[in-house]
């Protein structure tokens, strides 16, 4: 029976990322709620919930007997008043609400970002590292972070690197568009693809004795020349120009390891499987 089956399973903030962890989930026996601002429903089985992470008298419409939560919420526009809002008041809230009505979750797992770390030059960074961020996103996630670390349920932070995909091609277009790369000093990447976020996210969901923090990226930080200038080789493109960057622009390289030793494995551990996946398909290749 897979560990999945029976657990009632509550996703807030059930955007591309947490309808297919929630249909992954629901494949699996559990019973999955998507939480969503807008009255769009979600593919069945999963279950609608309409409800505002901002409005706490909304969210009193949660299922009783949650087992595991998943906060994914997504700020829509970067300002620090919509990051608080996202990240902070929408969380404190949900906490608020799960606690009022007597639920007690197994585990509340938290989407957050290496944007908490501030090292600028291409140090390593892990789960350890000193957390200082100078720009209001990585200040507002961490603020949220330390608001779960406070909490009487049982918290789990991920912190992505870069999501790409089939519909989050930044990079791609970029390069087709001939625009530079950020260098000199040099500007380190790391990236993770959208299937193994879901992917992790269901693994740490179900581990029996987790960390309280992880660093989700791939095996592969690499600098943003590196990358582009990969792409433009498979692409047919000119090699994209060089711009020099500002200093103070985030550039650190992220260690997996603490990842990999909970037993993940990577379906893309580098970009070159990733997005040489995503430039073989249709989509890929005719990404503008």
């Amino acid at each position: 029976m897979s560990a999945d089956s029976h657990d009632r399973v509550l996703i807030a903030g059930c955007g591309k990322i947490g309808t297919r962890l929630g249909e992954e989930l629901a494949s699996r026996g559990a019973e999955v709620w998507g939480l969503r601002r807008q009255g769009v429903r979600l593919p069945a089985p999963l279950r609608t919930l309409t409800a505002d992470l901002c409005e706490p008298e909304s969210l009193q419409a949660i299922p009783v007997g949650i087992t595991r939560v998943y906060y994914l919420a997504t700020p829509n526009a970067y300002t620090d008043e919509a990051y608080r809002m996202a990240y902070v008041d929408g969380l404190r809230n949900l906490l608020r609400v799960l606690t009022d009505q007597g639920q007690s979750p197994r585990r509340v797992i938290f989407v957050s970002s290496t944007a908490v770390y501030a090292q600028h030059a291409g140090e390593w960074v892990d789960e350890t590292s000193a957390t200082a961020p100078s720009a209001f996103s990585g200040q507002r996630l961490l603020e949220a972070e330390r608001l779960l670390q406070l909490a009487h349920f049982p918290g789990l932070v991920v912190r992505f690197g870069g999501i790409y995909g089939p519909d989050r091609n930044a990079m791609i277009r970029k390069v087709r568009a001939g625009e530079p790369c950020n260098a000199a000093p040099e500007f380190y990447t790391n990236r993770i693809h959208e299937d193994d976020c879901v992917g992790v996210l269901r693994h740490l969901g179900q581990l029996s004795s987790p960390q309280s923090v992880y660093l989700a990226v791939d095996d592969a930080p690499c600098t943003q020349c590196e990358l582009m200038d990969w792409l433009a080789e498979e692409l047919g493109e000119p090699t994209p120009p060089r711009a020099k960057r500002s200093a103070r622009t985030g550039s650190k390289r992220c260690c997996n390891a603490r990842l990999k030793a909970s037993g993940y494995a990577l379906r893309f551990p580098t970009y070159r499987e990733g997005y040489g996946a995503m430039l073989a398909t249709t989509h890929g290749n005719g990404a503008r």
